[in-house]
């Protein structure tokens, strides 16, 4: 803070007085005392972001303190400086003063207001006369300053691998359901969901009541729905004690048949460059006008993403994964590239929390890929973990546009090549398909998965690269049997299927990875006999894609 009082080298002023003339006596050069130690006192205050400590030193601490908090928490300012100067005290008991007060921000933003000021002798001592306009010209009462963000528009799309829009944002309603403002929660929770179940009826009182339960007393987004969804409730949501509409904007599936665990990364990489391509603009607002824009700047919109995700594919998956009545998620990669083309689950995986970059279990599923290791690592596990590693099973991946981090949950595959005790990710499992198609296809090396083009993969905890034909051979020829003569023996309709099955256990998980018409396909699924649920959801998923 930068408080400054212009000084000069003269005393005082006498005070002569008459009928029609106040003198006056400019406070510089004085002590700080009287109305000058009220100003100061005032801006001292204010610098610090005190709304009530410089409320005091006005005539209307109420009014004051109000309208300076409202302020100071709309503009959310990294720091204050406020300069006083041409404090001028008069022999009437008043003084002026002109303030400048400079808002500053990060990345360099900074905002300069230069206001007038009084200040008054009262009873109880120096003032400064409450006005709002004292923190800017023209601000009324009730008024306030804000600082907001600012979008370009128009906003980027996430586009799907033929270029079609995939995302887009669009206006939504968040139907928020508030405790404390019913009086009894339990028949709000009923009255809600009989007023949303024409569109979501899966969204029922136990739902609701589980959402608020995870946050005892506060507001929860009981379902957010489109502009059109609001036309066929079987009424108005806002009319429900306890319950209002907030009105939004989300990026949501344009294919609204569409839903994938991937929309969570793909937002989060579309609001990066919305975040990096953000403006900002002050405004005054005041009771009953249009906010004016004070300052502030805005580039250009940011570029669409580009994705790898197939709409027909990812609509593919989600009939599939919906085939069995346990957690199940299905991932489809191009068997070439690694693009990763889609990913659904059913709503058990989505209560469970399933996720492509947690390491889960992998049972006996790999055990024809350790067999392979272990006869060429011989006693050498260097040699083993180099060997997993070219695979995509000893490495982590982030995928942007498809990891979302999670505290204490790195999704690193605990690898020590020990069959039976290992973990592994969906994008390991994805990578190990890719890399065998490929080898089959005669390009003999492994690459990370990805769903944003032209955006790498990190891959950590070791490297990618050439595979050894005396590896992938047998593992391959060990796929083949595995789906014509194995446990993958009874799926249809999927010519040329090399594939690996397993479990771990009677409770699972169960997996299957398989490479098959220029794709890779990893199905993890959960609870009982989820080594047979996992091939439920492949049948379906070669039967209608």
């Amino acid at each position: 803070m930068k408080i400054w009082v212009k000084r000069a080298t003269s005393a005082a002023c006498a005070a002569v007085a008459c009928a029609v003339v106040v003198s006056s006596c400019s406070l510089t050069g004085t002590s700080n005392t009287g109305a000058a130690a009220a100003i100061d006192a005032f801006a001292t205050a204010l610098s610090r972001q005190d709304a009530g400590g410089a409320a005091q030193f006005t005539t209307a601490p109420g009014q004051a303190g109000e309208s300076l908090t409202t302020t100071l928490k709309e503009m959310s300012a990294q720091r204050i400086d406020v300069d006083i100067e041409k404090p001028v005290e008069y022999s009437d008991g008043t003084a002026t003063f002109a303030l400048t007060t400079k808002w500053n921000w990060d990345k360099g933003r900074v905002y300069e207001a230069n206001s007038e000021g009084t200040a008054r002798k009262l009873s109880s001592g120096w003032k400064v006369t409450w006005d709002p306009a004292v923190l800017h010209p023209g601000l009324g009462a009730g008024g306030h300053l804000r600082e907001i963000r600012t979008d370009a528009t128009p906003a980027p799309s996430v586009r799907s691998w033929s270029g079609k829009v995939f995302m887009y944002l669009q206006p939504v309603n968040e139907i928020v359901i508030d405790p404390a403002q019913t009086r009894d929660l339990a028949a709000t929770t009923r009255a809600l969901a009989g007023v949303i179940a024409p569109i979501a009826p899966l969204i029922t009182p136990a739902v609701i009541g589980e959402k608020l339960a995870e946050t005892p007393g506060k507001p929860v987004i009981a379902v957010t729905l489109r502009d059109p969804d609001m036309q066929v409730l079987a009424g108005d949501p806002g009319r429900v004690p306890g319950v209002s509409v907030n009105r939004t904007d989300k990026l949501v599936m344009a294919d609204r048949r569409l839903s994938s665990p991937l929309e969570d990364g793909l937002t989060n990489y579309w609001q990066a460059i919305r975040d990096a391509t953000a403006g900002w603009q002050v405004e005054m607002v005041n009771p009953g006008l249009r906010p004016r824009r004070l300052a502030g700047e805005q580039g250009p919109p940011g570029p669409d993403v580009l994705s790898t995700v197939d709409q027909g594919v990812q609509l593919t998956l989600g009939d599939a994964a919906v085939e069995v009545g346990q957690p199940a998620t299905i991932l489809t990669l191009d068997a070439q590239s690694g693009a990763i083309l889609g990913m659904a689950q059913n709503t058990y995986a989505v209560e469970r929390g399933i996720e492509i970059d947690r390491a889960y279990p992998v049972g006996s599923t790999l055990n024809p890929v350790f067999d392979e290791v272990g006869r060429i690592a011989g006693p050498q596990p260097e040699k083993a973990e180099t060997l997993l590693d070219r695979l995509g099973l000893g490495v982590q991946f982030t995928v942007p546009g498809a990891s979302v981090p999670t505290p204490g949950q790195p999704g690193i595959a605990t690898i020590g090549y020990r069959p039976g005790q290992t973990n592994m990710s969906m994008t390991n499992m994805g990578a190990f398909g890719v890399a065998l198609a490929r080898a089959a296809a005669g390009q003999p090396s492994s690459v990370a998965p990805f769903v944003l083009k032209n955006v790498p993969t990190k891959v950590a905890g070791g490297e990618l690269g050439g595979l050894d034909p005396a590896l992938v051979g047998p593992i391959l020829k060990a796929m083949t049997t595995t789906a014509a003569t194995g446990d993958a023996s009874d799926l249809t309709r999927a010519p040329g299927l090399k594939a690996l099955v397993g479990t771990n256990g009677p409770e699972g998980p169960g997996w299957f990875v398989g490479v098959q018409g220029g794709q890779v396909v990893v199905i993890y699924t959960e609870g009982p006999k989820s080594g047979t649920a996992a091939l439920q959801v492949a049948q379906k998923y070669f039967t209608i894609k």
